[in-house]
């Protein structure tokens, strides 16, 4: 386990003190035995016979912050104390609301929002249904879809507990993409289920996100989605991830002098995103890429554990048709790209890969091995976590991607567009900044969601799918 702090486990406390000196520094030395990192530590009041401390401090896990705060508690000086789960606060009531765009405040204007004004503008859609993108919220308007199969790395949890990840996307669409989006979590138990839903509410929506659906069904929502609909259907966990994951390859490469065409790359974790990840890659150069899952690695001729989508990648990637394990294929590899579980990659198979190998472990929240193992190695990591440098991080794409798709209308995410967005993130860390600890961009790098943008309008003209 990581002994990372993280906000992500961030408590505050308001505690009664009894008033005096020593019970502060005892409390602080309790903070400190209990291996809290003090964030916020102030006081708020007092009274005859105690003090209000209020603070916050980050842990390392949930157990290990009510740890603290059991401790905290324990002390024979504090006299009350309120705890609070700072991540739980925050999700209170949920993340999202509805504001309008137009007052209502007297009749008139009641009159021009709703009824009768509105009439008019019913029938002027009626006329031309094009006319939807200028006069509804559907311009800008995004869903972000889940059946809740995949969610995180927690698994099959249901819609309902996928509701947070899903409101938590909206959020992140509209303060990194100025996009609105919503959360839409179904009850479906196939995936025809899920196209029709999709299918019947697309007239609300000027791109659909599909989001933590489990393959194999999120290829064949995806896929017929594709045809069914004239909007961008985007599955962020697969393409997205495959977008960053690119952007911070081509800057890695620069860093190690590595060539793209001469890379031996192992994909550990062949599920959504790993499918994504092997033929984004491919499509930008890298001609011997070895799929492994947990049976072992993907090949021709494999019959355990096998399903369509993997038949068809083991008939496009491991032109060696190699066999075995990951710590078989791993020997010689110049990088590693995990979508798997933690773990999974072991010191020891580092040790067997290539000078300067690259190692994307991109599992979470714990990846497939943790940057402080190899911290002695002259290897190149990212993961997906913020608490670590090089966080490759779906957010550097998905607002600007949506963002440059609605602007133009395109009927499509393709390719070219893909392409352009990874190539785009990757320009944004220039040869001054590009370092072992700084391959990406940060989530807050000023400016990367409007490049994806320029970028992903520009490519989807190019390529034919603009409308405007």
């Amino acid at each position: 386990m990581s002994t990372h702090f993280s906000a992500s486990y961030s408590f505050t406390m308001d505690i009664r003190l009894e008033k005096k000196q020593e019970n502060r520094v005892s409390l602080l030395e309790t903070l400190g035995r209990e291996g809290a990192r003090l964030v916020q530590f102030f006081r708020v009041g007092e009274d005859m016979e105690a003090e209000e401390i209020s603070l916050e401090f980050y842990g390392t896990s949930v157990d290990h912050g009510e740890k603290v705060v059991a401790a905290v508690q324990a002390l024979p000086c504090v006299l009350d104390s309120w705890a609070t789960d700072t991540t739980m606060a925050i999700h209170d009531g949920g993340k999202l609301e509805i504001a309008p765009t137009s007052s209502v405040d007297n009749a008139d204007e009641l009159a021009m929002a709703y009824t009768p004004g509105v009439a008019r503008v019913c029938q002027a859609i009626h006329k031309d249904p094009e006319r939807s993108f200028d006069l509804t919220i559907r311009q800008n308007c995004v869903a972000v879809v889940s059946d809740g199969t995949a969610v995180l790395g927690l698994g099959n949890i249901g819609p309902l507990a996928a509701m947070p990840v899903m409101e938590g996307k909206a959020v992140l669409f509209k303060a990194f993409g100025r996009v609105d989006a919503f959360p839409l979590c179904v009850k479906t138990t196939t995936p025809e289920e899920l196209i029709d839903f999709v299918e019947k509410v697309a007239p609300t929506f000027g791109g659909i996100n599909l989001e933590d659906v489990a393959a194999p069904n999120c290829f064949i929502v995806e896929q017929e989605l594709k045809k069914r609909l004239d909007i961008p259907v985007f599955h962020d966990d697969q393409h997205g991830t495959a977008v960053v994951a690119l952007a911070a390859l081509l800057n890695a490469l620069k860093l190690t002098g590595k060539k793209i065409e001469d890379l031996r790359m192992v994909v550990n974790g062949f599920g959504a995103a790993g499918v994504a990840c092997a033929k984004m890659f491919a499509e930008a150069g890298v001609k011997n890429i070895i799929p492994c899952d947990r049976t072992g690695v993907v090949y021709r001729g494999r019959t355990k554990g096998m399903n369509p989508v993997k038949e068809e990648c083991a008939r496009i990637f491991n032109p060696n048709n190699e066999q075995g394990t990951l710590a078989d294929v791993i020997k010689g590899a110049d990088i590693f790209v995990g979508v798997s579980g933690p773990g999974t990659l072991k010191r020891e198979d580092v040790l067997k890969m290539a000078p300067k190998p690259i190692i994307f472990a991109m599992a979470n929240p714990i990846p497939e091995i943790l940057p402080e193992e190899i911290a002695d190695l002259d290897c190149l990591i990212a993961t997906g976590r913020s608490d670590y440098p090089n966080q490759i991080n779906n957010v550097l794409c998905f607002p600007g991607i949506f963002r440059g798709a609605l602007d133009c209308r395109a009927s499509d995410i393709n390719e070219a567009m893909k392409l352009a967005a990874a190539q785009a993130i990757a320009d944004c860390v220039d040869d001054e900044q590009l370092a072992q600890g700084v391959i990406i961009p940060s989530a807050f790098h000023p400016g990367v969601a409007d490049a994806v943008a320029e970028r992903v309008e520009q490519a989807a003209r190019d390529s034919g799918v603009a409308r405007i």
